[in-house]
C-alpha cells in the first residue's frame, strides 16, 4: 500500500501547471489530501513568470495547452534546473509525445483520466530521487 511522503519543508512543492481549471482543481484537492503542498497555475506563461523556487519541488506538467506547450515549458525548465522531476500529463500520447518526453528528461508521461497509484507512485519517485 501506497503511504504518501508529508511534506513538511515549505520548499518542497508540487507544482501543477494545467489549462483545465477541472484538472487543476482535482489535482490540487487530491495532493493536499495525501499531505503535499501543491500550487496551481493555468499555463506555463504564468508559471516561467511568476519564477517559483525549484529546489526541492515536483512538477506535474499539461503536454497540451494553448500558447506555450507543456514540452517548451519543461525545455526552459531544464535551462534553470535540469534535473527537477517533471511529470508530463496528457490526453493524447503519440509517438512523438514519447520521445519528446524521454529527450527531455521527463520521469513519467502519464494518460488522462490519471491513474492515482501511477500518479503518486511517480512522485514518490520523484521526491525519492531529490
Amino acid at each position: 500500500m501506497y503511504h504518501p511522503v508529508m511534506m513538511q519543508n515549505a520548499a518542497a512543492n508540487i507544482y501543477v501547471i494545467d489549462d483545465d481549471e477541472v484538472v487543476r482543481d482535482s489535482l490540487i484537492a487530491l495532493l493536499e489530501v495525501r499531505g503535499y503542498v501543491a500550487r496551481d497555475f493555468e499555463s506555463g506563461d504564468r508559471f516561467l513568470g511568476e519564477n517559483p523556487d525549484l529546489a526541492g519541488c515536483c512538477i506535474i506538467l499539461d503536454v497540451h495547452m494553448p500558447g506555450m506547450t507543456g514540452m517548451e515549458v519543461l525545455r526552459r525548465i531544464r535551462q534553470r534546473s535540469p534535473s527537477v522531476p517533471a511529470i508530463l500529463i496528457t490526453g493524447r500520447r503519440d509517438g512523438q509525445i514519447q520521445a519528446q518526453a524521454e529527450e527531455l528528461g521527463a520521469l513519467a508521461l502519464l494518460d488522462k483520466p490519471l491513474s492515482h497509484s501511477l500518479l503518486f507512485g511517480a512522485i514518490e519517485q520523484a521526491f525519492t530521487a531529490l
